[in-house]
Parts: structure tokens; C-alpha cells; sequence
């Protein structure tokens, strides 16, 4: 299994850690210190060897902070983790707070006195970060400290060692283009901009530009690394050699030099004593690398890593792979579907039980097919009833619950394969649904359906395209509190930008991009609803008696879609023929793989809404 189900345990000695905290910053004349949720390549995922959050308070989220004084200490989490975190958190030692109505710079700048010295890591602070926080510590006439140490670092005896897994190489055959093309393109990039090099701090933007793969973080396939592109250069692959093998070493030497990590300062260094134009991207680049090239006088351009969008516009080769992909994921859905519809309702099965079979069936599709199941994208959603509701549910053996006939069960999952990455969301009926469930289900689906078929120009902006999915909620007086859609990578991290279906989503879909279309509604305390699938934008094309052409999307999951949820009064002609036409696709692809029960349950669950 990849996936850990340990229930999260407060017998951790928090009150002893964050004692020894405080001790260890009196000692170094500071009032203050800040923990991010981060480690040094500022991944949405990190290593044990990073989990000083979760160290420090027991917290075990994705995504968080805690800021230590002398005298109080706040825990930062989003809506997502309201509940994880008092449950995990004495708040006796840590006040939760709500990241996003106050995040840490606001409250520290309520509680700073003048003189007051704060610490951080300026590894794992972003610039933008950074500036933040140096704007609330001035207001206040006090001082933002980096630190050469992490404090945490110095009292956390056992911590385990970093990630040392090996590197592969990605084929370019999966790629679809060479590292050696990447790398001129990107160069051309830095040319049109005016700088002499950049700064690659995200690691799926290093995986995608050498093309390799890595196992150093949970579920996604990257390399713990830096690297620095130079626009008249060869580039510099900064990485544990103990990763390398020597066959590797030597493809990767000949078009990048490759040095260990701890070289990358020095080199930043002498960027700026030669005067030279760097650029680095303020949002994900750590403070110490921007600071280093301001101490030398370089020359910082600040705007977004050049990678992010090349990597997100997938090319030909990346969406067969991808395609690939789903057609076997859909496989092994399907089979999880008949099995689930066959035992969900008996009262035996729970949350863990129900998830481990789900990964199971993956396992066994890719045997089948030649292409394994190399990790999962994501610790699995397995939400009965009420734990539905909870958007980011991470079941454990102390919440774990049994499903029940009447409940709704919400299971959204991915897998990670060498030619893509899968990101998939059903909600099933467990026994018969009620009316409220069936309407709530149907709203979702139609505005799931509305963004599928969406055709839009280009420059149609990521938050205009969110309000088609909510429209039909909205009308009844509901909505959904996250975004509709995530960029995901070609087996690579199954969140990706730089664009999103949002409220806040600023950018355009470009065509190649795969997003996720996965509008929701959570009912507090009783169940959750959310249907998504992938989507792939597609070129623009006329329209019959239009006069311009227009974007539009491919929709790339293949699993079929709950029918004993769905109210067909409640859709129109047009969504209930979407609605056929996409369980028929489904049908003929995935049929020739299935047998014996498992077809017959496919037959039956993508047959047409009024048969």
C-alpha cells in the first residue's frame, strides 16, 4: 500500500519541543520564530526530514504555519483543516488560527513590540513571503531575522535523514520532446527576456526540463534538486550525486554540469559579481538565493519560473501517454465500482477497506497492462456519510467509518503511471439516495457538464470559466468553497499550475493543458458530493455560423458516473445527451478489458439515462 492510514497521536511530548524551543531562541536573543509547512524546494509535498510543523505542534496537514513567541504560539491552517487541527493540536500550546482570514503576517503584526527580533529560515520562505513579513515587523520598528541555523533543526535529536531515492531517466519516447530541445527553448525564453540566467527552485520544473523522474517525496515523481539555467550556457543540475547512477551521470553531463547542492550559493555569488540579469520567481523562490544575489550585486528580475508554462502545455506525446493512462485507471475504476456496488451497502466495509481495494484494482490494471502502478498521485479521499463533507478527508484507523445504506461515499483518488498521472472523483449511492441528495448531486452534475462542453475564446480567463460549473448551485441558493479546477501534470505532480478553474483563477487556459473539472457540495455533517474528471483543452475551431474560432475541452477520465444519483427531470436535452454520449464513450473504451461481472456491471451503469 502507499498509502499510511496510522492514526495522528498527541503523545508526542509537544509542550517539552516547544519548551525547548523557546529556551533555545532566548539563547540567541530572538522573540519570535516561524515555522512554514516547507521544505528548501517549497513542494506542496516534503520529506520526513521536513515535517517541523508537524514536529513541533502534531499538526499533519499539507498546508500550514506556526509562529512561536516568548509568550504565545498561533498554528496557521486553511478551511480544509479546521477540524484536523484541534483534534491534533492541544490548544493549550497553539491558538489555531484561520490562514486565510488571518494569515501569519497580519497576526504578528498585532502582536510585535518595538525591538522585538524574529527569526526565520530563509531556505524555506519564498521572497514574497519574506516581504510580507519584513512589512509587519517594520510597522511594528521591529527586526525580521534569517537565520543560518533552523532552531528546530537544532533540538530535534531523531530527526530522520533526507531523502536519498535513486533518479531515473524519463524516455523521450514518454517526453515527447528531448531535454536538449527543453533546454534551447527555454533558453530562447530567457533571450526574450532580457536576463542571463534563472533560477529553478520547483522540482517538477527541474524533472520536466532534464527530463527525469525521482521518488523523493510522497506520490509525486520528483527530484529533491536546484537548477540554474543560463541563456548562453550550458545549464547547472544541482543534486546529491549518491542519487545519480553512473550511466545516468553521464547522460545528464553531457548537456548540464552537474554539482552538488551546496554549491548553488557560490555560484549565485559569482552571477552577481559578473553584474549579470538574473531571474527568479518571487512566489517560489526561497529568500536566501534572492538575498545572495543582492548581497553580490546581481542584477534580480523578478517574474514566473520559465518552466511552468512550457511544462503545462502537454505535447502530442504527453496526451497519448496520458490517455494511456486513463483508459487503464479507467479499468481499474470500473472494477472498484462493481465491487463497491456489489459489497458497498452489506455494513462490513469502511473508509480504509473501501480505499485499500481501490488501490488493489490499480495495481492489478497496470500488471495487466505492461505499465505498473508506480504510486498513487495523492493520499486517497475516502469520505462515508458525513466525512464526505469534508473536503480534504484524510481517513485514518481513528475516524475510520463504515459505509451504510442511505449515505453518500465520496472517493477521490489518482495514480501515478509512467506515461501520466490520474486525478478522478465519484460519489456513489449507498442503498437508495434521498431526494434532497439526488437534487444536490444533479445541480453538481450539470455544472460539471457546463464546463465540459464549454467552448470559450482565447483569453477567457480561469475564473470566468469557474462560474459556469457553479451557476446551477447558485440558482438554488449553494455553493462550493474550493476551486473548480487544477492544473496536472504528464507523470508529474497531480497539482500543477500556473492556471486554475476559480474564483481567483486570473489566467487562460492555453490548449495541451490538462485541468480537472471538479465542481462539488458539502453538506456539514451529513454528506459530500463531487464529480470530477480531467479535461484536456483542445485547439481552436470554428463553430458552424460563428465568427470565431474557439477554445474548448476533451474530457480524458473514463469511469462511469453514479445514474442512481442523477435527477433527469432536473437536466436538459442537451446535458442529458452529454451525459449518453459520455457513458457510451466509456462503454467502448473500456469494455474489450473487462469480463464476467465487472462488464456486466459496465453495461449496466453506462446504459442511457431513460432506459
Amino acid at each position: 500500500m502507499f498509502q499510511n492510514y496510522d492514526a495522528p497521536s498527541r503523545a508526542h511530548p509537544i509542550a517539552d519541543r516547544l519548551g525547548a524551543l523557546r529556551a533555545h531562541l532566548a539563547r540567541l536573543g530572538l522573540a519570535g520564530f516561524i515555522v512554514p509547512h516547507a521544505d528548501e524546494y517549497q513542494g506542496e509535498y516534503i520529506p520526513a526530514s521536513a515535517e517541523r510543523l508537524a514536529w513541533l505542534t502534531g499538526f499533519t496537514g499539507s498546508a500550514g504555519a506556526a509562529i512561536v513567541l516568548a509568550d504565545e504560539a498561533a498554528v496557521f491552517v486553511d478551511g480544509r483543516y479546521t477540524l484536523q487541527v484541534r483534534d491534533q493540536v492541544d490548544v493549550a500550546d497553539f491558538t489555531p488560527q484561520d490562514l486565510i482570514a488571518l494569515p501569519p503576517h497580519q497576526w504578528l503584526k498585532g502582536k510585535l513590540k518595538a525591538g522585538d527580533r524574529i527569526g526565520y529560515d530563509p531556505r524555506l520562505l519564498t521572497l514574497a513571503e519574506v516581504r510580507r513579513l519584513e512589512a509587519a515587523c517594520k510597522a511594528n520598528k521591529a527586526e525580521l531575522v534569517a537565520l543560518d541555523e533552523n532552531p528546530i533543526d537544532a533540538i530535534w535529536t531523531d530527526r530522520p535523514a533526507p531523502p536519498l531515492t535513486q533518479v531515473m531517466a524519463q524516455p523521450d519516447e514518454l517526453a515527447g520532446e528531448t531535454a536538449d530541445a527543453k533546454i534551447r527553448r527555454l533558453q530562447a525564453i530567457l533571450a526574450e527576456k532580457d536576463v542571463d540566467a534563472a533560477i529553478l527552485a520547483q522540482s517538477d520544473s527541474i524533472a520536466w526540463t532534464f527530463n527525469i523522474r525521482g521518488a523523493d517525496v510522497p506520490h509525486n515523481p520528483v527530484v529533491l534538486s536546484y537548477a540554474l539555467l543560463r541563456r548562453d550556457q550550458r545549464p547547472t543540475l544541482y543534486v546529491n550525486g549518491r542519487k545519480l547512477s553512473n550511466m545516468l551521470r553521464d547522460a545528464l553531463a553531457e548537456r548540464a554540469d552537474i554539482k552538488e547542492e551546496r554549491a548553488l550559493l557560490a555560484d549565485l555569488a559569482e552571477l552577481g559579481a559578473d553584474g549579470r540579469r538574473v531571474l527568479l520567481d518571487p512566489q517560489t523562490t526561497p529568500a536566501l538565493f534572492a538575498s545572495t544575489l543582492t548581497d553580490a550585486k546581481a542584477v534580480i528580475v523578478e517574474g514566473a519560473d520559465p518552466v511552468v508554462l512550457p511544462k503545462a502545455r502537454k505535447n502530442a506525446v504527453e496526451l497519448d501517454g496520458t490517455r494511456r493512462a486513463h483508459r487503464r485507471d479507467g479499468v481499474a475504476m470500473t472494477r472498484f465500482l462493481a465491487w463497491l456496488d456489489a459489497n458497498g451497502a452489506r455494513g462490513t466495509e469502511t473508509e480504509i477497506s473501501v480505499a485499500k481495494k481501490l488501490e488493489a484494482f490499480r495495481a492489478e490494471a497496470g500488471d495487466e497492462d505492461g505499465s505498473p502502478l508506480l504510486e498513487i498521485s495523492f493520499d486517497t479521499i475516502s469520505g462515508a456519510g458525513s466525512d464526505g463533507a469534508i473536503v480534504h478527508y484524510r481517513v485514518n484507523e481513528a475516524t475510520d467509518r463504515k459505509l451504510e445504506s442511505g449515505t453518500l461515499y465520496l472517493v477521490d483518488s489518482g495514480a501515478q503511471y509512467r506515461d501520466g498521472t490520474t486525478d478522478i472523483t465519484r460519489t456513489i449511492a449507498i442503498g437508495q439516495p434521498s431526494a434532497e441528495m439526488r437534487d444536490r448531486f444533479t445541480r453538481v452534475l450539470k455544472g460539471h457538464i457546463a464546463l465540459a462542453t464549454a467552448r470559450f475564446p482565447t483569453g477567457t480567463t480561469g475564473a470566468q470559466l469557474d462560474t459556469l460549473a457553479r451557476h446551477a448551485l447558485w440558482q438554488a441558493g449553494l455553493d462550493f468553497d474550493h476551486g473548480t479546477g487544477h492544473g496536472v501534470g504528464a507523470f508529474l505532480s497531480v497539482h500543477e499550475g500556473p492556471v486554475r478553474i476559480s474564483k481567483a483563477g486570473h489566467l487562460p487556459p492555453e490548449p495541451g493543458m490538462i485541468l480537472s473539472n471538479e465542481p462539488g457540495y458539502y453538506k456539514t455533517g451529513a454528506y459530500g458530493i463531487r464529480i470530477e474528471n480531467l479535461i484536456v483543452v483542445t485547439p481552436p475551431a470554428a463553430i458552424a455560423g460563428g465568427d470565431r474560432q474557439m477554445l474548448g475541452f476533451e474530457t480524458i477520465t473514463l469511469a462511469p458516473i453514479d445514474r442512481n444519483l442523477i435527477d433527469v427531470a432536473l437536466l436538459s436535452p442537451a446535458e442529458r445527451a452529454w451525459m449518453d454520449a459520455y457513458h457510451a464513450r466509456v462503454r467502448e473504451a473500456l469494455a474489450p478489458t473487462l469480463a464476467g461481472e465487472d462488464l456486466q456491471f459496465l453495461i449496466r451503469a453506462t446504459q442511457p439515462l431513460d432506459a
